[in-house]
């Protein structure tokens, strides 16, 4: 009796360590710029949680980062509330196209003109991320609003130094910049890209945040900013309403979730986001084939036949409050299988061999953040505004530079894309509709680990998180997921990009005499922030990518 009840207290308290261990020793956060990731640790500090520091990382990126994200864009929050089991949440918060948008909308003379859909006030769809802002504060959090906005009204007061990422993206969009009287007066120093180590104030931009930490959703979305917002955008040739700011609203949507072997699942980003899918197809695929076992240039066919085919997939997905997405079919077992076996495992497979899908372009200048609490409370979170610096358009008053997303939407699609191909009816512009999106938020979870991926690069995103996420499988070094040389291919064109050391010579003649059509790009491109929490013990470890300025800390 006395060993038995002694074994029952042994095994009862193994339990309460086990539990006890389970817990993150210490928090973490990993953004892409320094001040985003104190903001996050502030946060923290002053007792919020994750969803608390997500607020404040978001907002803080708005302020510090205006040529990938801001209040005139919008985002994917990918929610990992705590406990026994732990509960998962999918925020979208996407841009929606004004209600009086139209299939039409960018058509002149019976031709699309895409500059109307990259720069001006007409680019842009309604902001998301304010409201997104509210609803982790309000549902999720346990601070104030006022305070988790607290760090990202102090940047955009007292201002912030300019770094070479601001200058090269500043660069890049000089032209559309000093088109706008408003952004050049914010953004350029009389008329040129900014000296670095210059300071960045936006003051109009630190009240906006003011009156959004005041009033909550009605601080953006009606009175002083809504107004503001309505008399801008329209004067500049806009068609956004009272009706467009007052509707719209966040969608709790259920993430998408997808058992992988070795009792791990995918926790992913749903429809509007064609990513999430495409990484649980890549996955599904490559667990019928031998990766793991394979030398290096078989590896990477491996990966890239995988990719080709779930890219192919992808234009037949689009807002899910709009279109009916196939999801059933395209996650499949059977069908993923037999996509599988169709690979040749000697050659790759010309795309033009498969049956034709419709594509879609996105801009490629967005950014990530992830972050973890010690109660086990994780957000993964990619925001955008699409092209650095967006639409390139401010709205007088407000500091808001707005985003150009209209252009995700398939503006034609009766003609073709740049690579030949129809546009996507699924992904069409209609007034109210949320344009896809390859921005991937990525959960992994098993008994034993939980791991968060996601980067900022348009198409290139699944890809990237891909590469990542089977480096954490081989259980390589959390540092190196989101360092190790890139290569993407997307169906269509089709052509394998690939990183400076992604590939050895001999390695490019291997794939050249494979079929492969090799571009090297000369800018390597990403910029991933990861973590890893190791339930055995407690253990956490975050990492930046170290293409960017970005920095992981952790905190206790």
């Amino acid at each position: 009796m006395f060993k038995t009840t002694f074994f029952a207290l042994l095994v009862v308290l193994g339990c309460v360590l086990q539990a006890q261990a389970a817990n993150p020793q210490h928090a973490a956060v990993a953004t892409a710029h320094p001040a985003a990731t104190v903001a996050g640790l502030e946060t923290l500090a002053l007792g919020g949680n994750a969803f608390d520091a997500a607020v404040a990382i978001s907002a803080a990126l708005a302020v510090v980062e205006p040529y990938g994200s801001g209040l005139g864009g919008g985002g994917f929050f990918l929610l990992r509330q705590g406990g026994e089991p732990a509960t998962y949440r999918f925020l979208d918060a996407r841009e929606r196209a004004p209600l009086a948008a139209n299939a039409d909308l960018y058509r002149r003379d019976g031709k699309v003109e895409r500059e109307l859909s990259l720069n001006g006030a007409l680019a842009a769809a309604i902001p998301g991320l304010p409201a997104a802002l509210v609803v982790l504060a309000e549902r999720y959090g346990k601070l104030p609003l006022v305070d988790s906005l607290t760090p990202a009204i102090r940047l955009a007061r007292d201002g912030v130094g300019i770094d070479p990422v601001y200058r090269e993206r500043a660069q890049w969009r000089q032209d559309a910049l000093l088109a706008d009287a408003e952004s050049a007066r914010i953004f350029l120093e009389q008329g040129r890209v900014p000296a670095q180590f210059g300071l960045l104030r936006q003051p109009e931009l630190a009240r906006t945040l003011e009156r959004l930490a005041r009033d909550g959703h009605a601080g953006f979305y009606g009175g002083e900013t809504a107004q503001k917002l309505l008399a801008g955008v329209n004067a500049a040739g806009g068609v956004w309403s009272a009706r467009d700011l007052a509707e719209y609203r966040v969608v709790e949507r259920q993430p998408l979730r997808f058992v992988l072997a070795e009792g791990r699942e995918l926790i992913g980003a749903p429809p509007p986001s064609a990513g999430g899918v495409a990484l649980a197809q890549s996955l599904a695929m490559l667990q019928e084939l031998p990766w793991r076992k394979a030398g290096d240039v078989q590896r990477s066919h491996y990966v890239i036949e995988v990719l080709r085919r779930a890219y192919r997939d992808r234009g037949a997905l689009g807002d899910p409050d709009h279109v009916r997405n196939p999801l059933n079919l395209l996650l499949d077992a059977s069908y993923l299988r037999n996509q599988a076996r169709g690979i040749d495992l000697q050659r790759a497979t010309p795309s033009a061999s498969l049956p034709p899908a419709p594509s879609w372009r996105e801009g490629d200048h967005t950014t990530h953040f992830t972050v973890l609490d010690r109660d086990g409370n994780a957000v993964a979170a990619t925001l955008s505004i699409n092209l650095p610096f967006g639409a390139a358009f401010t709205v007088p008053g407000t500091g808001i530079l707005l985003n150009n997303e209209m252009d995700d939407f398939a503006a034609d699609v009766q003609g073709s894309n740049v690579y030949g191909l129809s546009g996507s009816q699924a992904n069409a512009i209609a007034g109210g509709k949320r344009p896809l999106s390859s921005m991937s938020p990525t959960f992994i979870e098993s008994p034993t680990d939980f791991a968060s991926f996601g980067t900022p690069g348009g198409s290139r995103i699944p890809s990237m998180v891909l590469l990542a996420v089977l480096d954490y499988l081989e259980q390589r070094p959390v540092a190196q997921w989101p360092a190790s040389p890139r290569y993407h291919h997307q169906y269509l064109p089709d052509v394998l990009e690939y990183e400076p050391g992604a590939f050895s010579p001999s390695q490019v003649s291997t794939l050249e005499m494979r079929g492969y059509n090799l571009k090297p790009v000369e800018r390597r491109y990403g910029n991933q922030q990861v973590l890893l929490w190791r339930k055995q013990d407690g253990q956490v470890e975050a990492a930046s990518d170290p293409r960017g300025i970005g920095q992981a800390q952790l905190w206790k």
